[in-house]
């Protein structure tokens, strides 16, 4: 990937597509890196954001996917693109979509973070019936394809092991071996949910939308709480802030989970799965920069370990 090269082309789309008109020589920020990495590059100038997706994507499933985040059965819950210039742009190979800016959640804030309203958000999105013909998500695609650069990356770390094992426990369509069992899936479902997949839509007070569209489609809507269900078996996420999270996905009647009781039978495949993508990614993190994991690196590979010395009958949220 020529970053470098990715990147100015993002800056120009951006400009511009929030400068349509002559300049009127006012200055004018410089275009702002917002990410760059393997799986996709964003770049903001001024209110529009140009993305470019990874290498390999595209194809009807990428413009389904697309289409998705613009269809108005959606709007509230995702948010929509701007439209495509013509042709399509693309940036080194790689297919380009801009995007309104919004505000992120401000991870030095974690108080604030808004985990009633993804949840509500992700109630929305599993309720509404798929408007168009969509692929699977990707959830189990990435979690497989987390324990493969693990595997390459790590052939000598002593948490490998503890990874492997846990991953030994989940089932085959969870690592993306097989197709999910009848009833689990066809939800539509986010495939990636995390804080970082929110952004207030433009404006200064405006509600949270669902950004990131690349592992939507349908599946188990379990996945998209799997991360924070996670997160919270392996003592990361205190548990006032999941049951929060929880209660909110219930009373929204989210449809992933019963209403009441034990959430655990439904969660447990994905959990497990989200928390060795979690551990794979932070040994491959710590091997390319050349350390040792981190605390809350160290965090996930133990629940590895845990997973793995677990009864098949018992779920990762018997020992949060």
């Amino acid at each position: 990937m020529n970053s470098a090269v990715v990147v100015d082309t993002l800056g120009r789309l951006a400009h511009a597509a929030a400068h349509p008109a002559p300049a009127d020589g006012s200055p004018c920020p410089p275009p702002r890196v917002l990410a760059d990495r393997a799986d996709g590059t964003v770049v903001r100038s001024g209110p529009v954001v140009a993305k470019a997706h990874a290498p390999g994507t595209g194809g009807p499933e990428f413009a389904a996917r697309l289409a998705l985040a613009a269809a108005p059965a959606l709007a509230g819950v995702l948010l929509p693109p701007l439209p495509a210039p013509s042709p399509p742009p693309s940036a080194h190979g790689r297919p380009v979509t801009l995007w309104p800016y919004g505000e992120p959640v401000d991870p030095a804030d974690p108080d604030a973070a808004p985990w009633e309203e993804t949840a509500v958000l992700l109630a929305r999105l599993h309720r509404t019936a798929p408007p168009l013909p969509l692929p699977p998500m990707r959830g189990p695609a990435k979690a497989a394809l987390a324990v493969a650069r693990m595997r390459t990356a790590c052939p000598g770390d002593p948490g490998r092991a503890a990874v492997l094992a846990a991953w030994a426990t989940v089932p085959g369509w969870a690592r993306d071996e097989e197709p999910a069992p009848a009833g689990r899936a066809g939800s539509l479902c986010h495939g990636d949910l995390h804080l970082g997949q929110l952004v207030r839509s433009p404006g200064p007070h405006g509600p949270w939308l669902l950004i990131d569209i690349d592992d939507t489609g349908v599946g188990d809507p379990a996945w998209d709480l799997a991360r924070p269900a996670a997160w919270y078996a392996a003592g990361l996420l205190p548990e006032s802030v999941w049951l929060r999270f929880l209660d909110a996905y219930r009373a929204a009647g989210g449809p992933a989970v019963p209403g009441t009781g034990d959430p655990w039978p439904e969660l447990d495949v994905p959990a497990r799965a989200l928390t060795v993508q979690t551990a794979a990614l932070a040994l491959t993190k710590a091997a390319e920069q050349g350390r040792e994991p981190d605390e809350v690196e160290r965090l996930m590979i133990g629940a590895c370990a845990r997973i793995a010395s677990l009864p098949p009958e018992l779920g990762v949220g018997s020992t949060p």
